[in-house]
């Protein structure tokens, strides 16, 4: 059975399907942010780094999360998305429990108090962008699937399973898929 198709949007997630084989986003789950008539931007959200926050903040000496690869865009740049809400000011609602952004302020005192945890936020370096009706050729040419996440799935679930794990969510017209290995030749 062919599994009915969604639009990408806001809190939606991104599949790579398993032959990308682009540097960045081979086996990626992205998160939206934002899909527009514009374009898209989204966080690739299952591809830790190893580096802490104290890495980049010099003398941080509070909570200190692994940061993730959001994507090849502003890799200079911190985003974030976390379960806070409106405590912390300016945050967007992505999807339901989900939130983009806010007053970094905040966010680094509310670690400073202990009052965030690991499964609260993730800290991302750079984004990941498409341009006015990039995304929808992409998915024309099936580079995705688009699906979607719960705030569990998403803080939860370890990053190096998150892919594959999804995959088998998308059931088993897409079961092929969830064993498909990160480097064919090596099969």
């Amino acid at each position: 059975m062919q599994r009915k198709m969604i639009a990408p949007a806001a809190g939606k997630i991104l599949i790579a399907e398993p032959a990308l084989n682009d540097f960045y986003f081979k086996q990626s789950v992205i998160m939206l942010a934002d899909h527009n008539a514009d374009g898209s931007l989204g966080i690739i959200i299952n591809k830790p780094m190893d580096i802490r926050l104290s890495k980049v903040i010099k003398g941080w000496g509070g909570f200190n999360p692994r940061l993730f690869f959001g994507g090849p865009v502003s890799t200079d740049s911190i985003f974030f998305i976390h379960r806070m809400g409106n405590r912390i000011p300016g945050a967007q609602k992505v999807s339901e429990g989900v939130f983009w952004g806010g007053d970094w302020n905040v966010v680094l005192e509310l670690m400073l108090q202990n009052q965030i945890t690991m499964h609260d936020i993730r800290i991302f370096m750079g984004y990941s962008g498409w341009s006015a009706h990039q995304l929808d050729s992409e998915l024309t040419h099936d580079s995705w699937v688009v699906s979607t996440l719960t705030p569990h799935q998403l803080f939860y679930t370890r990053p190096s399973g998150m892919w594959s794990s999804l995959v088998r969510n998308l059931g088993s017209h897409y079961a092929i898929w969830a064993n498909y290995p990160a480097d064919p030749a090596m099969n």
